[in-house]
């Protein structure tokens, strides 16, 4: 079968993996000149398998006032004149209770467990080399009520499989003298051993270069714009572009924060929307002592810090501000104080931060939409918001199962449109 996906970002080459190993011919359309060139750039390069809770949680509605009032909030919200914005913060609202939060963070996991195993197996067959480490992880927490309700969250997904430690300041920092420097700013963390990091980016341009290599049947269409699509009693019948037509007997999309706006072409209501948020990259030798080999999580201010290869990534804020890729260098100018505040001797050549925006892009429950759509053959991949990188390799695999018409690896019904 011939099948076409947009975007070729990392959900959209996991997914034309998943469907060329498996004998189809795939097209891979991308407005951009190379592969991982959107929101798989410059992310927080976390794999996060078993730190997946939900954005829309209980603790929103007492943090409101703050995210309204306080310029410099770790989420801010810009109003728009946009139905689409006011409809999914309607939704997300909606969805920031402890009984919708526990049961996203249930189906969240089960797909982020399934994803690792499946990035294990891609990588047994292509062995890429994008700086993958199991690093292992520590969130800490500035406040004992926030320590306090990190414990319960952990108690909650210990019954799901997860193995985390909720620990005192000195043991987080027995286990990442790094943080040394700012040991007064604790309470404890949450510390799970097992959470790897890796470079999004550089995955994406390996497995579409293994693509080309080991897969004929595989096509990249770079630096092509799709402008509308042509439907046809119910069906898809090509994606009109800046190249011309392209017809296939299937489509996926997969282009991320875009998806929404693609959708509605094929009279599709996609609740995606775009959360746009910082990162820097700075350099940071091996030999270099100062910087944490841990993953760390600043969960007061939503900033993460994940060493990867001889680079920290330093990324954080969600901005609700539409489809805006402005750099404000106000924002990337605070991660860079915040890192410095965090790790003062820090030895990185901080006028090379080399600042960075992508957009996220979210369901309001946080659960991406994998699967079918009313289209007859149009499928979807699309929402995992902050967890892309985490969720690539099992929704790819997810979807061609269900392309294909095989039974799911694991329950998939939690992600149907």
């Amino acid at each position: 079968m011939k099948v076409c996906i947009i975007g070729a970002g990392v959900i959209g080459l996991t997914t034309a993996y998943a469907l060329a190993r498996r004998g189809h011919d795939v097209s891979i359309v991308e407005a951009h000149d190379g592969a991982g060139e959107g929101a798989s750039f410059g992310n927080g390069a976390q794999l996060s398998y078993s730190y997946v809770a939900p954005l829309a949680d209980p603790s929103v509605w007492a943090s409101m006032p703050s995210y309204l009032l306080n310029p410099d909030s770790p989420l801010s919200w810009h109003p728009a004149l946009e139905l689409a914005q006011w409809k999914w913060l309607c939704s997300f609202l909606l969805a920031c209770n402890q009984r919708k939060s526990r049961q996203s963070t249930a189906e969240l996991l089960r797909l982020a467990f399934y994803s690792r195993n499946c990035l294990a197996n891609l990588q047994a067959q292509l062995a890429l080399d994008f700086d993958l480490r199991q690093a292992g992880k520590l969130v800490m927490y500035s406040s004992d009520a926030a320590l306090k309700g990190a414990a319960a969250q952990v108690a909650y997904q210990a019954q799901l499989g997860c193995e985390q430690q909720v620990l005192s300041t000195q043991a987080c920092l027995d286990i990442e003298p790094a943080l040394a420097h700012a040991a007064a700013r604790w309470v404890g963390g949450v510390y799970t051993p097992s959470e790897d990091v890796g470079d999004c980016a550089r995955f994406c341009r390996q497995l579409s270069q293994a693509l080309t290599q080991h897969y004929p049947n595989v096509k990249f269409l770079y630096h092509t714009q799709v402008n509308g699509m042509l439907m046809q009693a119910g069906k898809l019948q090509a994606l009109q572009t800046s190249q011309g037509d392209i017809s296939a007997d299937a489509f996926v999309l997969a282009n991320g924060s875009h998806a929404a706006t693609l959708a509605a072409k094929a009279g599709l209501r996609l609740p995606v929307y775009p959360l746009k948020g910082y990162s820097i990259t700075l350099d940071a030798p091996a030999a270099d002592t100062s910087l944490p080999s841990v993953s760390i999580t600043d969960s007061a201010r939503k900033i993460v810090y994940a060493r990867i290869g001889e680079r920290l990534r330093v990324a954080g804020r969600v901005e609700i501000v539409g489809h805006d890729m402005q750099i404000n260098a106000a924002r990337a100018q605070s991660l860079l104080k915040e890192t410095q505040e965090l790790f003062p001797t820090l030895k990185a050549d901080t006028n090379a931060i080399h600042p960075w925006v992508g957009m996220r892009p979210a369901t309001p429950t946080g659960i991406p939409i994998i699967g079918a759509s009313p289209v007859s053959n149009l499928y979807l991949n699309a929402g995992h918001g902050a967890l892309g990188w985490t969720l690539a390799c099992g929704s790819a695999e997810l979807l061609a199962q269900r392309i294909d018409g095989e039974q799911s690896a694991i329950d998939a019904s939690p992600y149907h449109y």
